[in-house]
């Protein structure tokens, strides 16, 4: 007797969000890049259409981070103060889909660089490379809006994605996206009703579902993966079940998130049982990233060279895999 696998029929659909934007459309990236598009579950593909990859972003930063782990700064010890040329090293040898610039010089508490100074940043990155950007604020909101804004101004037309705008936040950051035509990250604490809640309140002030991505906001390995997972889980199975305001491609950072924590920075004297910490960290960026893929995530913002490679071949080889059939 054959045996039929159950197949699950969804109403909805996941919101397809381009970024980037071609010369025909006002700016000057080489393409641009189109997330979401499903009607199942990721990587279901007996059950319905996952048409988009997930892609593959690497950060730069505006000023070199105080405490960045000794086994990154082993691939970009030359660039780390060179947000353009950085850029174009995770691009031309790491394969970077997308680069994100965070820009947490501009925190008051953190170097307070003026808006100006972040705009020439970015301008910086753009000419450096032809892929779409991410521009990665901070919480500090009076000084965050001041920089959105004057970023979104001097990258009109660009699609750049915004990342990010939360619920006692929004206004001023979407406002200006609307303004110069720029897609931008909604992000709540971990919660599937206040993702909802900030989606209907960008809507409410007319800002289209097809320019937003959400970010549930998550950990990493062994610092509640386990109930990020869960969240983003409902957030796509209520998305595919039709509910519109949850029904946006997701973002997520599992690069950020993996190296500041302990087991990924803590020396080999003080845990020789943890293994060799040029390989630690590896390994927990490619877990939490796969465990996130898994569960609906369609940009990662990495850092880990050898973790971008792998997550990039498993993309590969699970598309290319389907498409054989």
């Amino acid at each position: 007797m054959a045996f039929e696998v159950s197949k699950e029929k969804n109403a909805g659909k996941v919101i397809q969000v381009t970024l980037g934007a071609t010369a025909e459309k006002g700016g000057t990236r080489s393409h641009t890049i189109i997330l979401g598009g499903s009607t199942a579950l990721p990587f279901h593909f007996f059950e319905g259409e996952n048409p988009n990859r997930p892609v593959v972003a690497m950060e730069v930063f505006d000023s070199a981070p105080a405490k960045y782990p000794d086994p990154l700064l082993e691939y970009y010890r030359d660039v780390i103060e060179s947000p353009g040329d950085m850029a174009k090293k995770c691009v031309t040898e790491f394969g970077a889909d997308l680069i994100s610039i965070r820009l947490e010089g501009t925190h008051p508490e953190k170097g307070n660089k003026s808006a100006e100074e972040a705009a020439e940043v970015v301008l910086q990155v753009l000419k450096s490379v032809s892929v779409p950007l991410i521009i990665s604020g901070h919480s500090h909101f009076a000084k965050v809006n001041e920089v959105m804004k004057k970023v979104c101004e001097a990258t009109a037309g660009e699609n750049c994605l915004i990342n990010f705008v939360e619920t006692d936040n929004y206004k001023t950051i979407a406002a200006a996206c609307i303004a110069y035509n720029h897609t931008l990250v909604a992000q709540s604490p971990i919660d599937v009703n206040l993702a909802k809640q900030l989606n209907i309140l960008l809507t409410d002030m007319n800002f289209p579902l097809d320019k937003i991505l959400m970010d549930p906001l998550t950990g990493t390995l062994g610092y509640g993966l386990e109930y990020t997972y869960s969240i983003m889980e409902r957030i796509r199975i209520d998305g595919l079940a039709g509910d519109q305001m949850l029904a946006s491609p997701m973002l997520v950072n599992p690069g950020y998130e993996t190296f500041r924590v302990k087991e990924s920075r803590a020396s080999e004297e003080d845990y020789p049982s943890w293994g060799k910490i040029e390989e630690r960290g590896i390994y927990w960026e490619i877990a939490t990233a796969m465990s996130l893929l898994m569960t609906g995530a369609e940009l990662l913002i990495m850092y880990h060279p050898k973790a971008v490679e792998t997550i990039k071949n498993k993309i590969a080889e699970i598309y290319d895999s389907r498409e054989r059939e």
